[in-house]
């Protein structure tokens, strides 16, 4: 099993989960964050007056799938999410060991769906 955590533009979510579907990933965890990359922030302009964001604004996904299925949730993610504009996001991939589904017990793969 994969957990893939995204970090995206607010705004390319419903594309993203939408991409997703077509793959067969029906589960994921959306989580608001803030942060910055290369780009250090951005600088906005409200009321006549220029001031600095330090953190933007992004959502982080962690969406925990099979092995057969993270690359095609991998493509899919990163044909959705891309606008072609710095700060388009990453993704970080990572083992997971096990997994349970509290409710009834069930492990590892029986207990994503």
């Amino acid at each position: 099993m994969k957990l893939i955590m995204a970090i995206i533009q607010p705004e390319r979510l419903a594309p993203v989960r939408q991409a997703l579907a077509e793959v067969d990933v029906t589960a994921m965890t959306v989580s608001e964050a803030r942060g910055f990359g290369r780009q250090g922030g951005i600088t906005t302009t409200y009321r006549g007056a220029e001031y600095r964001v330090e953190y933007v604004n992004k959502l982080k996904l962690d969406i925990v799938v099979s092995e057969p299925f993270y690359q095609a949730a991998i493509k899919a993610i990163m044909e959705a999410a891309h606008t072609g504009k710095i700060g388009d996001g990453k993704i970080f991939v990572l083992d997971v060991e096990k997994a349970y589904r509290i409710r009834t017990g069930e492990e590892d793969e029986v207990a994503l769906n």
